[in-house]
């Protein structure tokens, strides 16, 4: 085709921002071996920290600028030419979805492309520095937020498969990670991070039911990417790490049957986070986590209560308290 419409080109785009922040797959996202809830069996490079045989940062850069931000950009291009109905509800909405991009690449990488990138014509974009891009997120996540339109429409049902076009849904989930963008900030330019958070707090996501997530199918080619790697592939490559299942064991958290599986002897055992554990000796990952339809969160309530418990903590002038939030942080985690 000569032309694609700006609704499949977002459609498209969304849909390749949120695979490749819930993929599990070690060739493009080892964040859940970064962060020590899982460990390795049978080949446990990855939470060795060993990027040199796998091309890992490649594949979270190509997905990012080539699969993500060049589809939004498309989307933005064609939407903005055209006389679509809502159509400064959608260009917000596109811009939110780049915002989110940008930001992961910038705690990714540090200095990365930006005002020069996915130029066809410039194949060799300048770095623009870390902290600069993040200032410029804010300023067009502002903007963004500013635009929307409770009272019209997004995108429809079919090709925003995040809230079916629900403008109030979305401007609570960009203030959500305007909100998280603004902690990141916290020890750096404290002065930023508490105007930003402060500017957030009244307008973020509160309960489960508005978190920023994909509603993944039941059945291939659209099923959660967790459900490729851990049910269709048949490999039993990861189990629970015992950095995270030796914290829950000793809460008797009631989310390590929904997380793991137990071991032959019963009860929840987590590998030694960095070995090549034997997969019946800890526990497997939970049948919760394998269900192909599996919604696929990327800012939940849950976080944005702890973001705001930290806020209260740090001084900055937030609803609430800290205590309340880390109590409904906690809550909202358990029932999710």
């Amino acid at each position: 085709p000569t032309t694609v419409p700006a609704s499949g080109l977002f459609a498209n785009g969304l849909r390749n921002l949120f695979d490749q922040m819930n993929s599990c797959n070690v060739n493009n996202n080892v964040l859940r071996l970064y962060a020590q809830y899982w460990a390795q069996t049978t080949y446990p490079d990855e939470s060795q920290y060993n990027q040199v045989t796998r091309n890992i940062g490649g594949s979270n850069w190509n997905a990012m600028y080539r699969d993500v931000l060049q589809d939004l950009k498309g989307a933005k291009e064609t939407l903005a030419a055209s006389n679509e109905d809502d159509k400064e509800n959608k260009l917000a909405i596109i811009a939110i979805t780049e915002v989110y991009a940008y930001s992961v690449l910038v705690d990714y990488f540090g200095d990365v492309p930006y005002t020069q990138a996915l130029d066809p014509l410039n194949p060799s974009p300048a770095y623009d520095d870390a902290e600069t891009i993040y200032l410029d997120l804010f300023t067009k996540l502002d903007a963004a937020i500013a635009a929307l339109d409770e009272s019209g429409s997004g995108f429809d049902a079919s090709q925003d498969p995040v809230y079916g076009g629900d403008v109030s849904k979305w401007k609570k989930a960009a203030n959500s990670l305007k909100l998280r963008m603004a902690m990141r900030l916290a020890d750096v330019n404290p002065a930023i991070s508490k105007q930003m958070a402060e500017a957030a707090a009244d307008g973020v996501i509160t309960d489960n039911a508005d978190n920023f997530g994909i509603q993944y199918l039941g059945a291939a080619p659209n099923t959660n990417p967790l459900w490729v790697s851990l049910v269709q592939s048949g490999r039993n490559d990861f189990i629970g790490a015992d950095t995270f299942i030796d914290v829950l064991n000793d809460l008797n958290d009631p989310r390590r049957p929904l997380y793991f599986e137990e071991v032959a002897a019963g009860g929840y055992v987590g590998g030694i986070y960095g070995s090549a554990n034997s997969p019946t000796a800890g526990s497997l990952i939970g049948d919760q986590l394998k269900e192909p339809s599996l919604i696929g969160n990327i800012i939940t309530a849950s976080e944005v209560h702890f973001l705001l418990a930290e806020a209260f903590e740090r001084g900055y002038s937030v609803w609430g308290s800290a205590e309340a939030h880390y109590d409904f942080g906690v809550t909202w985690s358990i029932l999710e």
